[in-house]
Parts: structure tokens; sequence; C-alpha cells
């Protein structure tokens, strides 16, 4: 290990994670391999974020500290780190994830001693509301190999699970900041068009959702939705299981917004859901149910 040239850069954008975000850091600190950089991409945070970084910078110098003077959004902090890394290798985490010890060891070995260039991704713990849920879920069949059409149909990865070159973010073009949310699956999706993936199916971090997370804010989530759904078009609509996934995905989120009581918005999202798979009768039957109700 080298202070000039690290084997790896952990990507770690935050915002006002004050409270949570040394003991983030520290499962990084932490981990039994240690060939790494920690750049710390703090995107206009308000609270006492930069106090505690500095102070365990005085510790680490592995850690980097990057300050946006405004909050810019999780892509481009991720983006600006991604360009300020040293590493040959790429691994990412979010302010409230803890990484299980072994992590980076064996994500660094596959990559190692892989033949060619390729994405490695582990499973983890989603902990939300008290509920843990493990990812990937068990009856995805494919998720090795070339799992681009899987992707298509479904968010397997998260951005905290992933170890890859540099290089392969380079040549795709890194996180699309115009997406309000999904970002994790659109930079899986492009990354899945030229590269393998290998998964190493055990749970090697807990992502923890958090009440000001994004990923509760369902507006956003329909809009990143829509982009994603107009970015992949031609490949979504000549396959009717990729259809039917995604037919799934709006009529989800529109019993959602049933339950919160906005009618218009559901049935305008059961809309799309038949538009997108016209042969499940299961969004007719909802849909009725809504305007007879």
């Amino acid at each position: 290990m080298t202070d000039l040239t690290p084997k790896v850069s952990i990507i770690l954008p935050t915002y006002n994670r004050a409270y949570i975000i040394e003991k983030g850091i520290n499962s990084l600190l932490n981990q039994t391999y240690q060939d790494f950089e920690i750049i710390i991409v703090d995107d206009g945070s308000t609270d006492n974020t930069e106090e505690i970084i500095k102070k365990l910078q005085e510790k680490d110098k592995r850690i980097k500290y990057i300050k946006l003077k405004t909050n810019k959004g999780a892509a481009t902090a991720r983006n600006i780190g991604i360009k300020a890394a040293r590493g040959e290798y790429i691994a990412f985490q979010d302010s409230d994830d803890e990484w299980m010890h072994e992590k980076l060891e064996k994500q660094v070995k596959v990559l190692d001693t892989s033949s060619k260039e390729v994405v490695v991704y582990t499973g983890f713990w989603k902990l939300e509301c008290n509920k843990k849920t493990y990812i990937p879920n068990k009856n995805i069949s494919n998720k090795e190999g070339n799992i681009h059409k899987e992707l298509l149909k479904v968010n397997l990865i998260g951005t905290p699970s992933i170890l890859l070159y540099k290089q392969s973010l380079e040549k795709i073009g890194a996180f699309d900041e115009n997406l309000p949310r999904l970002q994790d699956w659109d930079l899986s999706i492009r990354l899945s068009e030229f590269y393998e993936f290998i998964l190493i199916d055990e749970p090697l971090f807990i992502a923890h959702i958090l009440p000001d997370s994004i990923s509760t804010n369902d507006e956003a989530h329909i809009l990143a939705m829509n982009i994603i759904l107009t970015k992949y078009h031609n490949e979504i609509y000549k396959d009717l299981k990729i259809r039917k996934a995604w037919s799934i995905k709006f009529n989800s989120i529109a019993k959602c917004y049933l339950d919160k009581n906005n009618d218009k918005k559901a049935r305008q999202l059961y809309w799309t859901a038949i538009k997108l798979y016209p042969f499940w009768r299961g969004n007719y039957i909802d849909l009725a149910k809504d305007l007879l109700k």
C-alpha cells in the first residue's frame, strides 16, 4: 500500500448527515483490506459535517474532503468524487450505510483474479422502518454474467454494492445528473451493456433508509421512472416480459397514491401501467375499483 497510488477509491457523498456519518466512515476504516482512499464529497451541508470529517482526517490521512458550496445532488457529488479518485478501482458508500469488515477484501479479490474487466457486486440488507430485506431478491433468476435484460426489468443492484474499474465508469459517462432518483439503476443498466457482472451472494453491507432519504420521495421516484422509461424506450417496449415488469411497477406506485387519497395521480399511473402492458387484467380491475369507489 502507498499513499500516492491507492488501489481503491471509495466515494462517499453526504448532505446534512453529521449525526450518522462517523459510523459509516468507521465501517470503512475497519475493513480487512486497507489499500484505499476515502473521498467525501459534502454536498453543501449546513450542519457540522465538516467539523466531524476534519477531526477524522487528523487521525487518518486517507480521508479526503471536498466541500461543495451549494447542494447539487448525489449524482453530481459522486461524479465529482470519481474525477478526484486516484485508485484503479472505484467503490461507493452512502453516508447512512455500514460495510461488513470483509466487504472490500472479497470484492477486490474478484476483480484482481478475473480474466476480464467486470463489475462485482454484493448482496446487502435494506433496513427500513425496522423491516429487514435482503437484496437481490432470491426469486431473481439471472444475477450474473450478461444481466442487461434483467436490469431493464428490476433494480437489483445498489450503488454501495459495486466495485469496478474507474475506466469502466469513464467509458459509460458515470452517473446521470438529470435523474432525481434511481441513478444507481440507470448506472447499472448502462454498465451492463458493456460488462458482465459477478455477484458475491451474501450481505456485505447494511443500507439504512432514513426518513429524510431521497428514496422516500414519491414524486422524485415517478419522475425518475419516466426518465428511465424514455431513455430505454425501444428496449423496454420490444420485450413483453420487461413491459409487464414495468407495468407492475406503475401499478404498485398507483396503489401508494390511493392510500394517500390522491385518486387523480393514481388514475394517471394506472393508465401508464395499462399502456405499458395492456394484457394484464389486474390493471383494469384496480382502475375499475378506484373509479367505482
